[in-house]
């Protein structure tokens, strides 16, 4: 395991974790991981504790973090997703919102038939989209079907 040190002033993201109502087969899949910052290093609590600058919207959560929480900043604005925009919980989750369907697919096993839409998420591009069970999600997110292009 490799030794990570921050130093006093460096800016760093902080890790949050989607919160799903359905989970895609069992796992989180590409959507999984999310950073949120950008936060400066205010003090080094411990060897792999440190403790953030975190703004006024996250005051309600503790502003120490273990060394796994955190990644560095590399100056890529693309990186940064702002608290406003996903609505960090305390718990440091966030809950994942389907905009569209782009596409139906049909997977095909052995006896058995599974439908599938494939689902654009807000905050990400098309190139993250997932692929999701249809009955589950029309039961969570029925309104997704009546404005889908295919109806069924």
């Amino acid at each position: 395991m490799r030794n990570i040190e921050y130093s006093l002033g460096d800016y760093v993201f902080l890790k949050v974790s989607p919160w799903k109502k359905i989970l895609q087969f069992g796992r989180k899949g590409k959507l999984s991981l999310r950073f949120i910052g950008l936060y400066q290093i205010l003090k080094r609590m411990g060897p792999v504790i440190y403790q953030l600058e975190l703004p006024l919207e996250l005051n309600r959560i503790h502003d120490v973090f273990h060394v796994f929480m955190l990644r560095w900043y590399w100056s890529n604005p693309f990186h940064i997703v702002s608290v406003e925009e996903i609505e960090v919980r305390q718990n440091l989750t966030f809950e994942e919102e389907p905009v569209q369907i782009l596409n139906r697919d049909v997977k095909v096993l052995r006896r058995k038939f599974i439908l599938l839409v494939k689902v654009l998420w807000l905050n990400h591009g098309t190139e993250k989209a997932t692929w999701e069970p249809d009955d589950l999600f029309r039961q969570q997110y029925s309104q997704l079907f009546k404005s889908a292009k295919f109806q069924g």
